[in-house]
């Protein structure tokens, strides 16, 4: 189709490494709905007449029928999925098949069919996200009130909720949420009419082959057109964000089922067990999500650095953008399709927690505000309860263990008072500040939580209610 300012053929090892068909046949049917939306436009601006219209779309409807049931096989001597069709409707209609490229561009059209392709995959992972903040928020519900310990540097620091655990998870993933709808936002623009790069000598009506796409609007400049792949970007940094969220999450539920720690409790039939040791339980999904995040922030890295050097406008580097976005995809779908379902059948053993792994000493900053309260400075009152929880350590004892006349012995500011700071349950209820940890801060946040999901929600079904029809 192009080889009229050529005098030789093209070697065939050129054709196996430049073809892309292993990475482009995906968006056959995207490409379609493309080339029906421009014979449409051809039509109304006088290209093409109405029978030819007709005859292209009912061969190009054949196309994507023979694609459908497999009859329809793809040659490499043809490069890519858009010659590929293009060539099989002109075997069908003839001559008439021919016209259909007028005023556009392998440059304009690959950059639609990519765009139509991966706002269809967004919108789904888009109601994985729900589906993830909703269960999120059930567990988070469920658990306000159990108390756990809380950690940093993995060293017990204080007690907090569960429930103010899962809020801290729902955010982040509400943030990835965001991120994605604007990666919806930003590949629901038109390329299709820049042509090459600098559109094209024919009155092509560009708004009405974006309205009949459903896209929201045009690109601005068709230089830009052909060459960005901000749109890709956009989505590479919502995946990695979201699957080194996933990650975060799932290092947490690895290191809190085990043995060492053992109060959270992932379900069996999202673990395995051993080939040679009969009492293992080993937890595979989590483990392997966090492998995964390796795989998707380098596909964002490699797309970076393909973008870093190229010249204006369109370079045949950006075949190269589909690999890993094909990849990247794959993974986030993957990891989507199992995470909520896993999420929701967690539990806590509050009877290990207290049993095993819960040392009081974590309350000792409760005590260092309480003399606060008493009016000793704070960095007194740290020294103070330092001595005090270092003695506890060589005699062997827990703060809790503690009774009024010990605690006075080392703190003579204390009052008996004292004795209900040092409980659990009283150091969760007392972090009453606004995103803190008490049962009823972490009601005021389930309930942002909801109406933040709500918002998500909507923005993403909009997308879903306007998809185009690919029928």
């Amino acid at each position: 189709m192009w080889k009229g300012r050529f005098s030789e053929d093209t070697s065939g090892m050129v054709q196996d490494f430049t073809q892309s068909l292993d990475m482009d046949w995906c968006l056959a049917k995207y490409d379609i709905a493309g080339s029906i939306a421009h014979a449409r436009m051809l039509g109304v601006i006088g290209i093409l007449k109405d029978e030819e219209i007709i005859e292209i779309e009912k061969g190009l409807l054949r196309v994507k029928k023979e694609i459908e049931n497999g009859s329809f096989i793809p040659s490499v001597e043809l490069e890519d999925v858009h010659m590929n069709i293009e060539q099989r409707l002109t075997d069908i209609i003839g001559p008439t098949g021919a016209k259909l490229h007028s005023g556009r561009s392998r440059n304009d059209q690959t950059a639609t069919a990519l765009r139509l392709f991966l706002r269809d995959r967004l919108v789904c992972i888009g109601e994985g996200i729900i589906e993830l903040l909703k269960i999120i928020l059930k567990q988070a519900q469920y658990h306000n009130g159990t108390i756990i310990p809380g950690y940093t540097h993995l060293q017990q620091a204080q007690p907090i909720n569960m429930g103010h655990y899962w809020m801290s998870r729902f955010f982040p993933f509400f943030r990835d949420g965001q991120l994605l709808v604007n990666a919806l936002r930003s590949c629901n623009v038109s390329p299709l009419g820049a042509g090459a790069l600098a559109g094209s000598t024919l009155p092509l009506d560009r708004e009405l082959t974006a309205n009949a796409l459903g896209f929201d609007s045009i690109t601005e400049n068709s230089m830009d057109s052909v060459s960005s792949r901000d749109y890709l970007l956009d989505y590479h940094y919502f995946a990695s964000r979201f699957i080194l969220h996933c990650s975060r999450f799932s290092e947490d539920l690895v290191i809190y089922s085990s043995q060492e720690f053992g109060w959270l409790i992932l379900p069996d039939q999202f673990c395995t067990g051993s080939s040679m040791m009969p009492q293992k339980k080993n937890p595979d999904v989590p483990e392997l999500i966090r492998g995964k995040t390796g795989q998707v922030t380098g596909n964002f890295l490699d797309l970076l650095f393909t973008l870093k050097g190229l010249p204006s406008t369109y370079n045949r580097d950006l075949q190269e953008d589909k690999k890993g976005l094909l990849a990247s995809l794959k993974s986030i779908e993957d990891v989507i399709m199992i995470f909520p379902s896993l999420i929701s059948k967690i539990e806590v053993d509050e009877e290990k927690v207290f049993r095993e792994s819960f040392s009081g000493l974590c309350l000792a900053t409760d005590i260092a505000e309480y003399l606060v309260m008493k009016n000793v400075p704070f960095r007194e009152s740290h020294w103070k309860v330092g001595r005090l929880v270092k003695w506890c350590l060589e005699q062997k004892k827990d703060l809790t263990e503690l009774d009024y006349a010990e605690i006075k012995e080392h703190l003579p500011e204390v009052n008996e008072d004292v004795m209900e700071v040092i409980s659990f349950k009283s150091a969760i209820s007392r972090r009453n500040v606004k995103g803190g940890t008490s049962p009823d801060s972490v009601r005021s946040q389930i309930e942002d939580g909801r109406v933040r999901l709500s918002a998500i929600k909507k923005d993403i079904l909009d997308f879903e209610k306007n998809l185009f029809e690919y029928e």
